[in-house]
C-alpha cells in the first residue's frame, strides 16, 4: 500500500486538478465519474484524470488517502475537494468557481454560466 500513497501523493501534488474516477475523462466508466469530468471538461479545466479500475491499489488507497469511501474523487491544488455531490453542488452555488479562481485554475467563466442557467 506504501507504493500507492507515494503515486497518489506525487500525483496530487504534481498536478493543480486531478481526478480519480473509474475511466478516463474521454471515456468515464460509471455515471458519476462522467458527470465530474464532464462538468470539468465543459468548464474547460485542465485535469488530470486517474483511471481506479487500472490498480486495484490505487483504487483502494484512494479512499484510504482521502477517509472518502466512494469514486470520483476530485483534487484542487492538493487539497480533496469531494465526490460527484458535492462538485454538482459546488459547481451550481459558484462555490467551484470560487475555488478555482482562489488557486488560479484557469477555467471558462461563460460555461460555469451557462451549466447554472440550465440548471436554474
Amino acid at each position: 500500500m506504501t507504493d500507492a500513497k507515494t503515486t497518489i501523493e506525487s500525483t496530487v501534488t504534481d498536478n493543480d486538478v486531478v481526478l480519480f474516477m473509474k475511466g478516463t475523462k474521454e471515456m468515464p466508466q460509471c455515471g458519476f465519474s462522467s458527470r465530474v469530468a464532464g462538468v470539468l471538461n465543459y468548464m474547460g479545466v485542465e485535469f488530470a484524470d486517474v483511471n481506479v479500475l487500472a490498480d486495484e491499489a490505487i483504487r483502494q488507497g484512494i479512499k484510504d488517502y482521502s477517509d472518502w469511501p466512494t469514486i470520483p474523487q476530485l483534487y484542487v491544488k492538493g487539497e480533496f475537494v469531494g465526490g460527484c455531490d458535492i462538485v454538482t453542488e459546488m459547481t451550481l452555488s459558484g462555490e467551484l468557481d470560487a475555488l478555482f479562481e482562489q488557486n488560479g485554475v484557469t477555467f471558462d467563466k461563460a460555461a460555469a454560466d451557462k451549466i447554472r442557467e440550465a440548471n436554474a
